[in-house]
């Protein structure tokens, strides 16, 4: 679990995990908080393994939390998401039946009135092709604090990139999972409630959620893909100043992304088109705030 600045928030995240009949060990990632964070967490719930990171590493905090991890599954959780009974043990046990599984991505229930997040029908729905062993539908993206996984697929494809930092962080990581052999799916009965923060900055999401999008199409498709899908990700995006900013950023890393760049096998890049049309018409990936 990675926090930042959400004492109150974080401390009901945990009452709740803690309490769970299937509760697992919880290392937490204090992203150098401000508001007390840390000790409010260390006094009340002393059984969680604290790592007090003195700056912001975004996403990286998960990375620095799995080094820690000696179990074979992983499973993330963000302080405004609450795994609900029974969920973990059922992500656990998908994972130990099917050894070519990845992760696991739970149904999202947004609080209060537990309607489904709107990138559900994304999941359930998937026109990804998979094996027909695979528990449920093929996905090549992941939400990190609704997903349980394999901890050797997840060290193999190297955890988040360093890059990326925050916003967006979990699709170049499942894409390069994907290419590495392994497979990833969405389960109906794996619930996880979502009671969304208030405490974000929507603008510093945007730019970051842009500019991590063009960087993951530059990095891993093929160029006529790559194109194409940064006039739509740019063609969906208000045109102002932090859309313009996200460009610049994107730019600038031009660099290290040519040199970096991988592009996906066949079957992937193949999975991945499919999914353009969906993209298309998301409600859940609009580039606003």
């Amino acid at each position: 679990m990675i926090t930042r600045n959400r004492r109150a928030e974080l401390l009901h995240t945990l009452d709740h995990m803690t309490a769970l009949p299937d509760r697992a060990p919880i290392i937490l990632v204090d992203n150098g908080s401000s508001d007390g964070t840390a000790d409010a967490v260390a006094r009340r719930h002393p059984d969680v393994v604290l790592i007090r990171a003195r700056t912001n590493l975004g996403a990286l905090g998960r990375n620095l939390a799995v080094r820690r991890i000696t179990t074979p599954y992983v499973a993330f959780c963000d302080d405004d998401t609450r795994w609900q009974p029974g969920a973990l043990t059922r992500a656990a046990d998908l994972l130990d039946a099917h050894p070519r599984l990845a992760s696991v991505t739970g149904r999202c229930l947004v609080e209060p009135e537990l309607t489904e997040d709107p990138i559900t029908p994304e999941l359930r729905h998937s026109p990804v092709p998979g094996p027909a062993w695979l528990p449920g539908p093929a996905l090549l993206g992941v939400l990190a604090g609704l997903s349980m996984f394999r901890l050797s697929a997840f060290r193999e494809a190297g955890g988040f990139s360093d890059r990326m930092w925050f916003s967006g962080e979990e699709e170049l990581l499942a894409i390069d999972m994907a290419a590495l052999g392994w497979w990833m799916c969405w389960s109906e009965d794996v619930v996880i409630h979502h009671a969304a923060s208030t405490t974000r900055d929507s603008r510093l999401r945007r730019h970051l959620g842009i500019r991590n999008t063009l960087w993951t199409l530059w990095l891993r498709r093929p160029w006529r893909s790559a194109l194409r899908r940064t006039r739509v990700v740019l063609g969906s995006a208000p045109a102002d100043r932090v859309t313009a900013g996200a460009v610049i950023a994107a730019l600038r890393g031009l660099p290290w992304v040519l040199r970096d760049r991988r592009v996906v096998p066949r079957h992937v890049e193949h999975g991945l088109t499919l999914l353009e049309d969906s993209q298309r018409r998301s409600t859940a990936r609009r580039y606003v705030g």
